[in-house]
C-alpha cells in the first residue's frame, strides 16, 4: 500500500479514537487493559499471532523517549530548578506516561501493520 496523506490521516484517526483498522467502527479494547480479541463489528482478529503486539512496546518506548528526554533539557535550559527536581518530574513521567499510552500505541501498531498487510 502507497502511504498518502489521505491514507495516514485515516490510519491516525483510527488509532486515536481506538477503532478497528478495517471498517472504523468497532472498539479495541474492553476494558483499560483488556483488548477484544475481534473487532464487535466486522470480526477482524486483533491478534495475529504470540507476541504481535511487541511493535506496540517499541511505539510506547519511543514515545516516552521523544516526550522525556527533550522535556528535561528543555527544562533544564530554561528553568532555574535544582536537578534533583527536573529528574525527578521527568522520571515519574516516564513511569507514568507509558500506562496512559499503552492503549494509543497498540492500536497505532495494528492500524498501522493493518494498512501495510491487510490480508493477514
Amino acid at each position: 500500500m502507497k502511504l498518502t496523506l489521505t491514507n495516514l490521516r485515516k490510519i491516525l484517526q483510527c488509532s486515536f479514537r481506538l477503532k478497528c483498522p478495517r471498517c472504523s467502527k468497532g472498539t479495541l479494547f474492553q476494558k483499560h487493559f483488556t483488548m477484544f480479541s475481534h473487532c464487535t463489528e466486522c470480526e477482524l482478529k486483533f491478534e495475529r499471532e504470540q507476541g504481535y503486539f511487541i511493535g506496540a512496546m517499541y511505539i510506547n518506548y519511543g514515545a516516552t523517549v521523544l516526550l522525556t528526554f527533550p522535556g528535561y533539557f528543555i527544562l533544564d535550559i530554561f528553568t532555574s530548578i535544582p536537578f534533583l527536581f527536573n529528574f525527578g518530574v521527568w522520571g515519574l513521567v516516564s513511569a507514568v506516561f507509558p500506562i496512559f499510552f499503552y492503549r494509543y500505541s497498540k492500536s497505532l501498531w495494528l492500524n498501522f501493520d493493518y494498512a501495510f498487510n491487510p490480508s493477514s
